[in-house]
């Protein structure tokens, strides 16, 4: 047990049912022992005691307030005990959260009420347990931060339902092999438990279409099955956001939202900014639920959103111009679609011209400029838009906000099949610098959870048939003032390269424009005088002494190269350390991709992941290595682990092995 001030850290072993333990940190207030206190679970796989810091950080804040946190790492990862799992979110994951959640409602020092909460990994579960038919009956809520309800076309496997590669790849089994800390053993059952364990790559390229695997984790196909309250967290640069959006509308329990300017990050951090102090609204909203005090949230607007007005492209920004607004709704309900039509002469009117139809050639390396997934601060989009068909606005005659989905009808067809098809909205600067506002992607293949079954409306208003060349593209979730005078602008391609993994067949599309063609719908909010939000203020977090860390892991920096035979290639490698009282843990990755515009069913990506783990009396190095490329019917994978003890090797695995391209 440890104290440090307001706070007391206790490390527990959790029973499971089959005897196997988990393992856990306790944060309580110092006065537990005579006054029980609800608890709030984060429930994760990323290695508990790798992060000792930022978790006191995090659930410093809820003691000082009267609640509990706990950290639990899954079965088979971290300290805990059993098999790792086959991936993510497995039927024995969500078991062992419900016996985890049981054993925290009956300790002394706990009232019976349990919170769930989480950020990217930690949401989703927390999504999931809530949805569990009865959920747990201790659990009374949820904050589900950066997550999302829908598993395949969201996370960061298939991207719009499209094969994405990313760092999350080569971490997640370089990660899932290594040994407890801070004694990182080696004999030969946890050898064998993790360093041998199969990657979870290869089970995900197993799956390459919707379907039970990823349906059975997934809120979307029937959103009454949430019955906890939820608090949804996401930033317009993060990659989940769309969920905020579908649950706000058709949860059955209540939801709050909360949309800022940040990334993939808790908002008290928030790149870029504004950072705001939103663990004041998640006591309020614990308070609520789980202590059963009357804090007027349920009076208040149900959406706190940061409306973001326009900036020149520049990924280095630290923070955002915009403000706050509170909405009763998502999206408000004032918003009305707004309808502007691809025309001759690239333009994008609200009035159709006359039927044309135009082309355009498929170019795998195109898209860098969008960014790696649909969620980051990107450069000028002028260097995609080169590649893409654009239609632009005339310039505004006064501002424009959107807010929520836009939405893009292709009609068109192309001379090979698999094609992948990608719309992007960008704010034209009269300068002519372009700002990326929104963007998606699709296959040409049908999608049942997201081809609408009603008819698509004709230039009339009146409804019409469906056309067999209909392609319905829905972008991801904004926020964007237009300002007047700046232009509104449509670009379609066909890649989206390093972000989406290139369709194998060179091809040529067709894009048809007039009354019945192409069209963009943009989700218009009038403006009106609505209340802002009112955030704490910020509190510096408990710290632990011995503890500190450096570097960044995650892709920041990319460096492209293009020759002068039509291969690109783009790379990236970061660097990350973390000093604990009993050692040092450096992380290194590594990922390059490769693409011919000439033969893009041979496009490939190269991984490689490096854990030194610096201990008194020795030095871990833990490697892997991910190849992955393919040819027009296949795609091949490898990879490879090794463990090196004061430089020697003393074991490594490899698996090959492939796999059928399934329309990618």
């Amino acid at each position: 047990m440890t104290d440090v001030p307001t706070t007391v850290i206790r490390e527990v072993a959790i029973p499971m049912p089959d005897g196997v333990s988990l393992a856990a940190t306790l944060y309580l207030p110092p006065d537990t022992d005579t006054s029980p206190v609800p608890v709030v679970l984060e429930y994760l796989p990323y290695r508990k005691d790798d992060s000792v810091g930022r978790n006191l950080e995090l659930n410093g804040y809820l003691t000082t307030r009267g609640i509990a946190g706990a950290r639990v790492d899954i079965r088979g990862t971290g300290n805990s005990d059993g098999e790792l799992p086959a991936g993510e979110y497995t039927e024995q994951e969500q078991l062992d959260a419900e016996a985890v959640i049981a054993w925290l409602a009956d300790q002394p020092w706990c009232t019976g009420s349990v919170g769930m909460w989480g950020i990217s990994w930690g949401g989703f579960n927390s999504i999931q347990i809530a949805m569990r038919q009865p959920p747990p009956p201790a659990l009374k809520a949820i904050i589900a931060c950066e997550a999302s309800d829908d598993m395949f076309h969201d996370d960061v496997h298939y991207i719009d339902g499209l094969l994405h590669l990313d760092e999350y790849s080569v971490m997640i089994d370089q990660l899932n092999m290594l040994p407890p800390a801070p004694e990182y053993p080696l004999d030969e059952e946890v050898l064998a438990r993790r360093f041998d364990s199969e990657p979870w790559l290869m089970t995900w390229l197993g799956q390459q279409q919707d379907g039970p695997y990823w349906q059975r984790a997934s809120l979307r196909p029937d959103y009454s099955r949430l019955k906890v309250p939820a608090f949804l967290i996401t930033g317009w640069w993060d990659g989940y956001r769309d969920s905020v959006f579908r649950m706000a509308q058709n949860a059955h329990a209540p939801v709050r939202a909360l949309i800022g300017a940040w990334n993939h990050t808790w908002p008290h951090h928030a790149v870029p900014g504004p950072a705001v102090e939103w663990r004041s609204h998640a006591v309020r909203w614990w308070e609520h639920w789980l202590k059963g005090i009357d804090t007027g949230l349920l009076d208040e607007p149900m959406a706190d959103v940061y409306v973001q007005t326009w900036r020149p492209p520049d990924p280095d920004l630290t923070e955002l111009p915009g403000h706050w607004r509170s909405e009763t709704a998502l999206p408000p309900e004032r918003t009305s679609s707004h309808v502007l039509y691809c025309g001759a002469g690239r333009t994008l009117s609200a009035e159709p011209g006359p039927d044309e139809s135009v082309q355009l050639r498929y170019v795998p390396s195109a898209g860098i400029e969008a960014g790696h997934w649909w969620g980051e601060l990107t450069v000028d989009q002028r260097g995609a838009d080169a590649y893409s068909l654009t239609f632009d606005s005339a310039p505004l005659a006064e501002d424009l906000e959107i807010l929520g989905f836009c939405q893009v009808d292709i009609h068109g067809g192309a001379d090979a099949s698999p094609l992948n098809w990608f719309a992007r909205v960008c704010d034209v600067a009269p300068d002519g610098t372009s700002t990326l506002v929104a963007g998606g992607g699709r296959s040409d293949r049908p999608d049942p959870m997201r081809d609408p079954a009603a008819p698509v409306p004709g230039a009339s208003g009146a409804a019409a048939e469906p056309q067999p060349d209909w392609l319905p593209l829905p972008l991801h979730a904004c926020s964007w003032v237009f300002p007047r005078g700046h232009r509104i602008r449509l670009a379609i391609s066909n890649a989206m390269w390093p972000m989406i993994w290139p369709t194998p067949h060179p091809a040529t599309s067709r894009v048809r424009l007039g009354p019945t063609g192409t069209r963009l719908a943009l989700p218009v909010v009038p403006a009106e005088s609505r209340p802002a939000p009112v955030f704490g203020d910020f509190e510096a977090g408990q710290e632990l002494d011995g503890v500190c860390g450096w570097g960044d892991v995650l892709p920041v920096r990319w460096t492209l190269v293009r020759d002068d035979k039509g291969i690109a290639s783009i790379a990236w490698r970061g660097t990350a350390g973390n000093v604990f009282t009993w050692g040092k843990v450096i992380d290194e990755e590594y990922l390059r991709y490769e693409v011919d515009d000439d033969r893009p069913a041979e496009a490939s990506a190269r991984g490689e992941a490096r854990t030194e783990v610096h201990l008194p009396d020795r030095l871990l190095i833990f490697s892997s290595f991910l190849d992955l490329d393919g040819d027009a019917d296949s795609l091949r994978y490898r990879f490879r682990r090794e463990l090196r003890r004061d430089g020697v090797l003393i074991r490594e695995r490899s698996w090959e092995r492939r796999f059928r391209r399934d329309g990618h």
